[in-house]
C-alpha cells in the first residue's frame, strides 16, 4: 500500500469520480424525497420505490462505495477523508442551482472554508 499520499492521475481521477457520484446520489435522494405526488407514510415509500431517483442514489452511492475503496487505497485515511470532504460543497452548490436552496453567508464562509482546507490538503499531501 502506497504511504506517500502523493496525488497521481489515478487518485484524482478517483476523487474525482467520489464527488460526481456521492453528489448525483445525494440529488437523486432529495428529489426522490421531494417529489409533492409521493403521499405520507407507507404510501410515500412506495411511491419513491417506484421512481427512478431513489433507485440512481442508491446506484450511486455503490458505485461511490467501490470508488471510495479504490480511494483509500492509494492514501493515507487522514488525507483521504479531508480530502473527500469536497463533496460538502459541491452538494451545497448543486443544492442551490438545481433546488433553490438559500446560501446564507455563514454557509457561504463554511464552503470557502472547506475548499480552502482541501487545497491545502491537496497541495501540502
Amino acid at each position: 500500500m502506497p504511504t506517500g499520499g502523493s496525488i497521481t492521475a489515478l487518485v484524482a481521477g478517483l476523487w474525482l469520480v467520489n464527488v460526481i457520484l456521492d453528489t448525483t446520489g445525494q440529488l437523486a435522494f432529495k428529489t426522490a424525497a421531494s417529489d409533492p405526488a409521493a403521499g405520507d407514510g407507507f404510501a410515500r415509500w412506495l411511491h419513491m420505490a417506484s421512481r427512478p431517483w431513489l433507485w440512481t442514489g442508491i446506484a450511486c452511492y455503490v458505485l461511490e462505495f467501490l470508488a471510495w475503496i479504490a480511494f483509500l487505497s492509494l492514501l493515507p485515511l487522514s488525507q483521504a477523508i479531508l480530502l473527500g470532504s469536497i463533496n460538502i460543497v459541491a452538494v451545497m452548490v448543486a443544492g442551490r442551482v438545481l433546488f433553490g436552496e438559500k446560501l446564507t453567508s455563514l454557509r457561504v464562509a463554511g464552503i470557502l472554508l472547506v475548499t480552502l482546507g482541501v487545497v491545502i490538503v491537496g497541495v501540502g499531501g
